[in-house]
């Protein structure tokens, strides 16, 4: 398997279409997508055919059974977390080949046992905020589109 130019990392997603979305900027973006459960829907070969995920193959895919069992299997050295918990803009990380960017469900983000994790391994210089100057009321951009931001910043920087 060829090394990804990023790892994203979506922890529960809760909307197939966000996460669909996702995949096809995974792909475009020659990066591994890693979908941690529980998740909010189905991602079986059935599921993804009805909803037209015709280019699934093509999405360097791997799911994790829990946030457990995805720590053990990738042991992530760069990591960032995407949050609206922190006021550091995205881009004033300087991202490296084969970082881990983490984004929570769509919900509610990441729930505070991960938060403390990261903030106990990695810091707060490794939470990021897409910062939102005309966003009086809202709390955060849709998962996709955050996502789509943060990987192309990062290809930016790559030059890749």
């Amino acid at each position: 398997m060829q090394t990804p130019l990023l790892n994203l990392v979506l922890l529960e997603p809760e909307i197939p279409n966000n996460t669909g979305n996702i995949g096809r900027t995974a792909a475009a973006l020659g990066c591994r997508l890693h979908v941690i459960h529980p998740i909010g829907f189905d991602m079986n070969e059935k599921a993804r055919r009805r909803a037209g995920l015709d280019y699934w193959h093509l999405v360097d895919c791997v799911e994790h059974a829990s946030w457990d069992a995805f720590l053990a299997a990738e042991s992530p050295k760069r990591f960032w977390l995407y949050t609206a918990r922190t006021t550091k803009p995205h881009w004033e990380a300087t991202f490296e080949a084969g970082d881990y960017l983490l984004f929570g469900k769509e919900s509610s983000g990441v729930d505070e046992s991960v938060l403390a994790w990261f903030r106990a391994t990695h810091g707060e210089s490794q939470m990021l905020t897409l910062p939102m100057p005309g966003s009086d009321g809202l709390r955060s951009l849709n998962l996709a589109t955050a996502v789509a931001i943060a990987g192309y910043e990062a290809l930016r920087q790559l030059r890749a």
